[in-house]
């Protein structure tokens, strides 16, 4: 969730209506006695489970950097399973655990996994949510199993912006962090992060003779043609169809822009196997970009947005700020009433739900979902296996 674009008061205030939203619409408030409290919802349910050779593996399935109250969720991330080797789309907090539990690679043997069968990382673009344990798995992956599978993980994401976003609203501009480089991109922040932990990595080459980390992993941004990246603060979300940029024995990957301004480049991805197809929307409006991309896929995984919920935490009249808030957390994420309609026109058969935004609030509530959608609809929950193909 793009909070950051804001200046350090509104940022301040929308961290505030969260907690504010959340009272809302639970319904619960500070003074209720414990025999006047229902029961509490359940956020989640039990996981789904498939042996099928291609899967959709949600890992995390929170929305934003928010440590949620009550939260089932953890952070936002997901993987689609080949065979025995797996890939990572988004690296959200707890991401690592996630993995073991969800019993991918060599989970049940210390030491040796479960990153020996990670073949490659995928991010859909840099907000803290969504890389925030990259570091866990590429730093302490040493002693879980990174490089045990034979070959560099490659790290594939957005490259830098190029510019700085607009002050929203207008206002002075606050000095950047960074001012030589404001806006690394993947391949970028990949560098920058053997630099900040270069103490552990030599310690441990010199120590333990682990591998140098430029044979372990390599960041790479994800090749969007230049007339797309030409204009990130008038023209952030250009229409385009996508582009293949990676393949090997059990995947190939297409990448294209999606809506989630000011965050730029921002990125879906689509998996083609030999079983069939997932598409991952990262963080996005409404997206015709998108809808290409998913156009006859067998599994769409969505982000979604509750406008009840962000509405609660900014209720008329707003100040200018405030009203600022709103409308991008409205208008760079999908709402409820939104998404159903974004998967029947890109006819896919599966639509899974992502990255809840609030993630506290209980399954049937997004049910609603379903509107305007004529395929399975799942709700997505941590550590969900949902199959394509034949199992």
């Amino acid at each position: 969730m793009s909070q950051h674009a804001f200046p350090r008061r509104s940022l301040l205030t929308a961290m505030a209506a969260v907690g504010t939203a959340s009272l809302v619409v639970s319904g619960c408030s500070a003074d209720s006695s414990e025999e006047s409290d229902p029961a509490p919802a359940k956020h989640t349910r039990d996981p789904l489970y498939s042996e099928a050779n291609t899967r959709l593996v949600l890992l995390g399935t929170a929305g934003g950097p928010n440590w949620w109250n009550g939260g089932e969720r953890a952070g936002v991330a997901s993987a689609v399973a080949v065979g025995e080797k797996y890939y990572l789309i988004d690296a959200g907090h707890g991401v690592g655990q996630q993995i073991k539990r969800a019993r991918l690679g060599t989970w049940d043997v210390e030491l040796k996994g479960p990153l020996d069968a990670l073949q490659a990382i995928f991010l859909t673009h840099l907000h803290s949510d969504h890389i925030c344990d990259l570091n866990n798995v590429l730093n302490n992956g040493l002693a879980n199993g990174l490089g045990r599978g034979g070959e560099k993980v490659q790290v594939w994401g957005p490259g830098n912006r190029g510019q700085l976003p607009p002050v929203s609203g207008g206002g002075p501009v606050p000095p950047p962090v960074a001012p030589e480089n404001p806006t690394p991109g993947t391949r970028e922040t990949v560098e920058l992060m053997k630099r900040t932990y270069a103490t552990d990595f030599n310690d441990r080459m010199f120590d333990n003779h682990t591998p140098h980390v430029n044979e372990l992993f390599e960041g790479f941004d994800v090749p969007i043609p230049a007339q797309y990246l030409a204009d990130p603060n008038l023209d952030p979300h250009p229409r385009m169809s996508p582009i293949k940029f990676y393949e090997d024995d059990r995947v190939s990957v297409s990448a294209t822009l999606v809506q989630h301004a000011p965050v730029f480049p921002a990125l879906a991805y689509r998996f083609d196997t030999d079983d069939g197809s997932i598409v991952f929307s990262g963080d996005t409006g409404p997206s015709e970009n998108l809808i290409e991309l998913a156009t006859g896929a067998d599994i769409l995984v969505h982000e979604v947005m509750a406008g009840e919920w962000v509405a609660a935490g900014f209720p008329h009249p707003r100040s200018t700020q405030d009203e600022a808030v709103y409308q991008h957390m409205v208008r760079s994420h999908t709402l409820i009433e939104e998404v159903g309609s974004v998967a029947e026109r890109a006819g896919v058969g599966t639509l899974v739900l992502n990255h809840f935004a609030p993630s506290t609030w209980p399954v049937e509530k997004w049910e609603a979902a379903k509107e305007g959608f004529s395929g399975r609809l799942v709700v997505g929950s941590d550590l969900d296996h949902i199959g394509v193909g034949t199992a």
